[in-house]
C-alpha cells in the first residue's frame, strides 16, 4: 500500500489486497481521497498490530504460567515418591503398592 507517481505526473494513493489467491493493487485516488484512505489504513494497521502485540503478550504469560505449573507438577510428584518410599511403598507397574516383609 502507498503512494505511487507516474512519469506522467500526478500522485496517487493504491491499496493491495489479496483475490483469488494473488495480489491486486486498487487504485484509491489522489488528493484529499487519497489522504483520507492513507490515514484510515495506518490506523487500521496500527490497531491490528497493537493486538497482535496484545496476544503476543497473553501467549506470552500462559507459557510463563504453564511452566511453572509444570515444574510445581514435577516438584511435587518428587515429594509424593520420597514419601511413599519412606512409607514403605514401592512402584508396580506405575502403581504404588505397599512393599510386603517377607
Amino acid at each position: 500500500m502507498g503512494w505511487e507517481t507516474r512519469k506522467r505526473g500526478g500522485t496517487y494513493y493504491t491499496r493491495s489486497r489479496r483475490v483469488d489467491g494473488r495480489m491486486v493493487r486498487e487504485y484509491v485516488g489522489g488528493g484529499v481521497v487519497g489522504e483520507a484512505a492513507a490515514l484510515l489504513d495506518e490506523d487500521e494497521r496500527v490497531e491490528r498490530e497493537a493486538r497482535r502485540d496484545a496476544l503476543e503478550a497473553e501467549h506470552s504469560q500462559a507459557r510463563d504460567v504453564t511452566d511453572a505449573l509444570a515444574d510445581l507438577e514435577a516438584l511435587t510428584r518428587e515429594a509424593v515418591a520420597a514419601v511413599l518410599h519412606a512409607e514403605g511403598f514401592h512402584r508396580h507397574h506405575g502403581d504404588w503398592r505397599r512393599r510386603h516383609d517377607s
